[in-house]
Order: structure tokens, then sequence, then C-alpha cells
């Protein structure tokens, strides 16, 4: 695994072109040091990582040396500046135990971090003695600690009402997911979910909310209180097999009402992989659950998929949502998605209403549901279910 220095301070100083221009550069310089056997691959960002096939670990030193003094030495144009960059390298060897492709991607990522921790431009290689130390000390690339958190139940759910415009009443929730950090402290998926989406874990995730969420409707349920909820899920998720069998196995457990599921997936990666959104969606149906189109109406497109989805829900991006009030060219847009939504038999949900006067104007318009920290902030999913047991309480 490679890591270029300080490269968020070429995006910062000279723009995000000059930054491009710098990771063309240093992948150019990479190629050239690969055999044919090897493989290269930019995992992200500045993130780079190499495969050396039939390598021993004497090799792979080689390897490692050789791209970390050609890096140093290296100089690019790069927003017409002369820049060099260092470069900090873990190395992890696949040996002959259980470990697996990511397995290797994590043990590489935490020498990575070692390198960078001690001062960069430098390589350091992955031992089981250090990985312990690092977990010892607290030490864990993203890698290990959404594994942690998966194993050790460290994710916590938060759930924010959708207001139901048309009675005033919460109608639905939608789920948002939060890791437990070392300290206590909720640390945001947006610091965690990139690394998921990288390592391969958020299938993974995606499914320990669908376990959780289908469980906690079924525990609403025997509560005697009907609770409807959204779940996020990522674009690897859509065309899932193991995800979908799992939401068939834990609806017929749990024997709770598929309509109170309603699995929601942004527009750009639905379009992205359509023949695989068209079938995952039919399956929903087929099982009861809906289905939800999330930041409808960023894709020239939106309209146009429409036909092909069997969504019951459009999320009306908040884009058009927020400054709505005050710009006309907002207004226009909601009223045609509504129109349109409607004579398709959908029913629309708002996202990020912070006010009084656009939740009225939305009403006005005829959306179906409101969401945003006007309508409630996000809360800890044990209040609902407190809230579901006082309820049942004589």
């Amino acid at each position: 695994m490679l890591d270029v220095d300080n490269f968020k301070f070429v995006n910062d100083s000279l723009g995000h072109k000059a930054g491009d221009e710098l990771i063309r550069s240093v992948a150019g310089l990479l190629r050239g040091r690969m055999r044919d056997t090897d493989i290269l691959a930019r995992l992200g960002g500045d993130e780079f990582a190499v495969l050396l096939p039939g390598a021993s670990a004497d090799q792979a030193q080689l390897v490692a040396a050789d791209l970390l003094e050609m890096i140093r030495r290296h100089t690019t144009f790069a927003g017409g500046e002369r820049v060099s960059m260092p470069a900090s390298i873990g190395v992890a060897m696949l040996g002959d135990s259980d470990r697996d492709g990511s397995q290797l991607i994590v043990d590489a990522d935490l020498a990575m971090y070692e390198a960078k921790t001690a001062g960069r431009d430098r390589i350091s290689y992955h031992t089981a003695e250090r990985a312990a130390q690092a977990r010892l000390e607290g030490r864990y690339t993203w890698g290990e600690r959404i594994r942690h958190a998966l194993e050790y139940d460290g994710f916590v759910l938060h759930a924010q009402p959708i207001l139901d415009l048309a009675t005033g009443a919460v109608g639905q929730y939608e789920l948002l997911l939060r890791m437990r950090g070392e300290d206590g402290a909720l640390i945001a998926p947006g610091a965690f979910l990139p690394s998921a989406e990288r390592l391969d874990l958020i299938q993974a995730i995606d499914r320990w909310v669908v376990v959780r969420a289908i469980r906690l409707i079924a525990a609403h349920a025997r509560a005697g209180h009907d609770l409807r909820l959204e779940i996020n899920l990522s674009g690897r998720s859509i065309g899932d097999a193991a995800l979908t069998k799992l939401i068939e196995r834990e609806l017929r457990e749990t024997a709770i009402n598929p309509a109170n599921l309603i699995f929601e997936v942004t527009e750009t990666a639905a379009i992205a992989n359509m023949d695989a959104a068209q079938e995952f969606a039919r399956k929903l149906s087929e099982l009861g659950a809906q289905f939800a189109l999330d930041d409808f109406g960023t894709g020239f497109g939106s309209f146009y998929y429409l036909k092909h989805l069997p969504v019951s829900y459009l999320k009306i991006d908040g884009e058009f949502i927020a400054g709505m009030a005050d710009h006309e060219t907002d207004q226009l847009m909601v009223k045609a998605i509504v129109q349109i939504a409607r004579g398709l038999g959908k029913q629309t949900i708002a996202e990020f209403v912070g006010d009084a006067r656009t939740q009225a104007l939305l009403a006005e318009y005829g959306v179906d549901y409101a969401q945003g920290y006007h309508i409630g902030r996000p809360a800890d999913v044990d209040t609902l279910t407190d809230r579901a047991q006082g309820a049942a309480t004589p």
C-alpha cells in the first residue's frame, strides 16, 4: 500500500486539477517499475496498491525501496508549479495462514499507517507483533475499526422522523448510521464509509443495518406499535444475492409487515447498475417491501429512469428544498417532480426542510412527506423503543 504524503496540501494550495496531475504522474511512475505479472491499482484519493505475485519478502522489500526512492526523487509540474512529494509505504505478505485478500489489504494499510506516524517518507513492514501492539495502543486503521465495530456491535443507529404532511403525524423514520469511537464519541459515516467501500466492507455494514432494522420493527410490533423504517443501501449492495436472501429469511423469521421496510438507494447508484437495480427492486416488491429513490432530480435522466424502477417513493434532492422558499426555480422543480410522481402513482419525500415556510410550501405543492431539522433531528433508536414500550404499558 502506497500513500502520497501531504497530497492534501497540493489540492488545497494548487487546486484539484493540480492534484489530478500529480496522481497521474505518480501512477505512470509506479507503472514503469512493475513487472508484467504485477498488478497496480489506485484505490482512491492518493492511495495505491501494488500486488506482487510470487514475490518473496526480500523481493517485496526491494520493490518497495525502489518505489520509495523513485517517488522521492520525482518531480512533476502540477498547477504550473514544480512539485515533489514523498510517500509512505506499507508491506504485508500473504503467507500460509487463512487470511483473505481483504485482510491482506488491512495488514498493508496498517503498516502504511505505521510509516506515516513514524515520520512519513519511509517503509513499514507488517508483523503480527506490530499489529498486536497497534491494537493495544488503540492505533487502528479504518479497516480494522470497521471490522471491530461489526464484530462487537460498535455501530449505532439513529432515526430521523419523516412527517406526513397530510395528517401532521410522523409516518416513518430514516435510519442513519454512526460508529462509536474509542472515547465514546459518535463518528459520522462520512469518516468511515469511503474506507468501507474501498475495502469491500460496505456490504457487511448494510447487512448489519438491515438485520437490526427488521428486528427493531419486530420489537415494536410485539409492543403493539407500528414502525416504518427507511434503510439506506450502498450501490455495492444492489444486486447482492446474499442480502436478498438475508432479507427474505429475516422477514420469514420475524413475520413483520414487509411494507414497513423501505429500502433507499441514491439515483446515481441505481443508474450506475440499472439491470441489478431493476432486479433488486423487483425482488423487494415480491417480498412486499418498498423501494425509494434518493437524491431524486440530480441526474438528467431522472424522470426517464422512473419507467424502469418499481419505486414507491421519490426523495427530492435537498438541493431543491434547502432554499426553496426564496427561489422560484426550486419551486418550479419541486412542483414538476410532484406532478410526475402523482401521475405515476408514487409518493414524494422532501429532505432538508429547515423552516416552517418551506414546510408550508411543500404541503401546498402536494409533497407527501417532509424530513429535516425543522421536523426533527436524528435520535438514538433506543428512544423509539422506549416510546413504543411506554405506549404498550397499561
